[in-house]
């Protein structure tokens, strides 16, 4: 059976234009990577004003949150993946419009990024990480599907139904939309975190969120890896790629931080963070 089997010949590009004598494209993948900060930004405003906490908090939390988010990124593709590579060019490092982004490169600078504003603002770290995580599987969603876009990051040869034929990527059989996999994913993994904050008005366990998020996003992308294509070279012959080798650490703390916070006695009350 084959007749779902999509032809995927999507132009990443929007649109370009020539300024100055050079080209500026606008990519579906930059506005659905912006669009995750744009969306996650008034979610969080809305459960800061259900705490009654100032937007100005916010903006500081928004600019940590993005510089933590593309830094980490950038930075785990390169030592991640391709580290002699970008040790022998460094310079190609800061280059990121050329593409290369690692989503558990993201969760390390956003940890980073966060346990540095919570020095700063004086705010309970599990508090803030809590918060974070529900718009940061909202972004994860919106970044898989720009992947899709981009005809890249998807999976190998399939015979089932809903195969996609990447011809921009010179594709000529079905492959597995990886892509959209991880993209449910992390939809529900969006849904069921915030449902969880509402339906205890943001008066949950600290850690609750946070452990859910890490067990429920790293444990999908370790089995989704299995199907996934190779990213580099030396991953070939491995039992285990380094998507999935770094997803371990991440299920294990999620496991760990879930049992923590189950036996807390009582959950962080709203009252108990500064404003």
């Amino acid at each position: 059976m084959n007749f779902l089997i999509i032809n995927w010949d999507v132009n990443p590009e929007i649109f370009s234009a020539t300024v100055f004598g050079h080209i500026i494209a606008v990519r579906w993948y930059g506005l659905l990577f912006a669009s995750g900060f744009v969306f996650g930004y008034y979610i969080i405003r809305k459960m800061f004003r259900n705490e009654g906490l100032p937007d100005e908090l916010l903006d500081k939390l928004t600019v940590y949150t993005a510089i933590g988010t593309i830094l980490g990124a950038r930075l785990g593709h390169c030592f991640f993946y391709e580290p002699q590579y970008y040790m022998a060019h460094p310079i190609e490092i800061i280059k990121i419009w050329k593409g290369g982004l690692a989503s558990h490169g993201a969760a390390i600078g956003i940890l980073i990024a966060l346990w540095l504003f919570v020095r700063k603002e004086k705010k309970p770290f599990l508090w803030v990480i809590d918060r974070v995580v529900i718009v940061v599987a909202l972004a994860g969603c919106l970044i898989r599907l720009g992947n899709l876009f981009n005809s890249e990051i998807y999976g190998v040869e399939t015979t089932l139904p809903w195969g996609f034929v990447f011809l921009q990527a010179g594709e000529r059989v079905p492959k597995h939309p990886t892509q959209i996999y991880e993209a449910l994913a992390y939809l529900i993994t969006f849904f069921v975190l915030l449902r969880i904050y509402w339906r205890n008005k943001g008066k949950f366990t600290p850690g609750l969120t946070f452990g859910i998020f890490l067990i429920m996003v790293f444990t999908f992308r370790f089995f989704v890896e299995f199907v996934k294509e190779e990213q580099v070279s030396f991953e070939r012959g491995m039992s285990l790629n380094m998507g999935q080798l770094l997803s371990i650490p991440f299920i294990l703390a999620g496991i760990t931080l879930l049992i923590w916070a189950f036996i807390r006695k009582k959950a962080a009350p709203v009252a108990s963070v500064k404003k």
